[in-house]
């Protein structure tokens, strides 16, 4: 990449160093097919371990503890091979048998049902097949099922002690307990194909450009939406006939705003079907995905629906635009699972009795340096949080063999899988950059996290470098969530680089691969880091008093959710 090598150039004649750390991480654990009953590797179960032929019945999930007074509802999960007769199975909670003899006609062909005490209760928790059965109570202390047939053992589950509200799945491996109706996605991936490319601020008009190219359908799936542009686009594309549905996350951090509130009680007056995400039973900390589909073409933003962001006013970010067609069915399938969620409120409801905070929009200009781009990609790749995208970044961290540009808000905590992949990559001399921002709520902090790198880095002799950045008058400050590596392979999305963000946001990225789309992208990160500073040493705010550190801290939670615990940006 041209970017890159003048760079390499000016950074020898200047005899400059920098130190880069590495990323690595354990493949991908195996997953199944997109199921509300989903579980992730750990160790929080026992594995069947006595599973029989294919012919019999195998225990595939439990739901011992659900959010009811008494437990009302909980219920185990068969997975039944064709045409079974389950007339001689009984299944055991470690102090009772209950006979499956009701369940042969609920059985009919390969599929999975659930077993309940209490059906009536169970059929509101969870869209199998719900068959009742006597005398089946499922301990909330751990606990051991155990499947039989005429007497003899063909398969058990053991559970550790269980999270209210939670699931837990067996499928051959030690799984952990999931909320109630979590998504277990595969990733999605597309070869070959175009996307259009672009950068923000420089082209607020391209995901304008795709809502209004909707006459079929519109999902459009964000943290916020606050822009007047963008819900006119929505307005229209309702009133061309198209079915316009927006979901949004329903409790920011630090409130919703008043201007929020009235952009979607004017999309709800005008017909259009809005939701918010949150309350009781909800899967996820937050809804964090900035994604739209517009009948065949998506567009997945690292940026939010407001002037800040896809406004063009503020925010460096990244996103990209798809027609293909996997990439787009996989976008449409997640926001239809999250919007048909118990979680996901109508508008009207969830906004009963609630107050709204004063906020302001982002009003800045800036010129358009970066044009959009039609760039040919050799494969396209959908990722979502928590089901897979950590894991799978991770694996495509390990693999990185010349470079790591890494641009982000913050990184997070120093021991979270991804920043640990990093610091792995750079000791085995991946050249690994992190561009970091550098504005004022954030400063302090990522001054911190780059020294510490540094002094890492500088002991292993390892090949990382960490930047604060320095926009000038290109943008006001970074929130772009993005990197590329071996300057052939894009990620850019929602996910900030965080434990808590991998692990309990909903989340959406795209990986695009191939030389022309990470050039494109490599060459922007490369015209942001050269404007970034090597950053002073920690402390050298100090001066300032604590008065300005405690506003900071504040006001960077108000607005955008911090880095920490709750794992979600601006």
């Amino acid at each position: 990449m041209a970017g890159r090598t003048s760079l390499v150039l000016l950074a020898v004649l200047l005899v400059s160093a920098a130190a880069t750390p590495a990323l690595a991480g354990p493949a991908p654990p195996a997953g199944e097919s997109p199921s509300v009953l989903a579980g992730t590797t750990d160790a929080a179960a026992t594995p069947n371990g006595t599973s029989g032929p294919d012919r019999h019945p195998r225990i595939v999930a439990a739901y011992p503890d659900p959010v009811r007074s008494g437990d009302a509802g909980e219920f185990a999960v068969l997975s039944v091979p064709p045409d079974a007769n389950l007339s001689r199975y009984e299944l055991s909670d470690g102090h009772r048998s209950a006979s499956l003899a009701n369940a042969t006609g609920a059985a009919t062909g390969r599929k999975r049902i659930a077993v309940s005490a209490d059906p009536a209760v169970a059929r509101n928790l969870t869209d199998r097949s719900v068959v009742g059965v006597d005398a089946l109570s499922l301990a909330n202390d751990g606990g051991r099922l155990a499947l039989s047939r005429n007497g003899s053992l063909v398969d058990e589950a053991v559970y550790r002690e269980t999270t209210e509200g939670s699931v837990v799945r067996w499928n051959g491996t030690a799984t952990a307990w999931r909320p109630l109706g979590a998504t277990d996605r595969e990733p999605v991936s597309a070869r070959n194909g175009e996307v259009r490319a672009f950068v923000l601020p420089d082209a607020p008009g391209v995901p304008l450009d795709v809502l209004a190219g909707a006459d079929d359908r519109l999902l459009l799936a964000g943290y916020t939406l606050t822009s007047e542009r963008v819900v006119d686009a929505l307005v229209r594309a309702h009133e061309r006939g198209a079915t316009v549905r927006v979901l949004v996350e329903g409790d920011p951090v630090g409130g919703r705003t008043a201007r929020e509130a009235d952009a979607l009680d004017r999309l709800s007056e005008a017909g259009v079907e809005v939701r918010a995400v949150g309350g009781e039973g909800a899967r996820y900390d937050y809804h964090h995905a900035k994604y739209a589909v517009a009948d065949d073409r998506a567009v997945v933003l690292t940026e939010n629906w407001k002037p800040a962001g896809t406004g063009g006013n503020s925010s460096r970010g990244w996103g990209a635009v798809t027609r293909q067609e996997a990439v787009v069915a996989g976008l449409a399938e997640t926001f239809r699972a999250d919007a048909g969620w118990r979680d996901a409120r109508p508008w009207r409801e969830y906004r009963r009795g609630r107050s709204f905070e004063r906020g302001e929009p982002a009003v800045g200009d800036y010129p358009s340096r970066v044009e959009p781009e039609r760039l040919p990609v050799d494969r396209t790749t959908l990722l979502v949080a928590p089901d897979n995208a950590q894991s799978r970044l991770i694996q495509r961290l390990d693999g990185a063999d010349e470079s790591v540009d890494v641009i982000q808000v913050g990184l997070g905590e120093w021991d979270a899988p991804l920043v640990r992949a990093l610091r792995r990559a750079a000791a085995r001399n991946v050249e690994v950059r992190v561009l970091l921002s550098g504005a004022w709520y954030a400063r302090e902090e990522n001054r911190q996290t780059a020294e510490r790198l540094r002094e890492w880095a500088d002991r292993r002799d390892a090949s990382l470098s960490v930047r604060l950045a320095e926009p000038g008058d290109r943008f006001e400050k970074i929130h772009a969530k993005g990197a590329v590596i071996d300057d052939r392979h894009v990620v850019l999305g929602s996910l900030n680089w965080n434990e808590a963000a991998a692990t309990s946001n909903r989340e959406v990225l795209l990986v695009l691969s191939g030389e022309r789309v990470a050039g494109y992208y490599g060459d922007v990160f490369d015209a942001d880091w050269r404007g970034g500073s090597t950053g002073l040493p920690v402390g050298v705010l100090a001066a300032l008093g604590g008065v300005l550190v405690l506003a900071g801290l504040v006001a960077w939670r108000m607005e955008f959710v911090g880095e920490g615990p709750v794992g979600v940006g601006p």
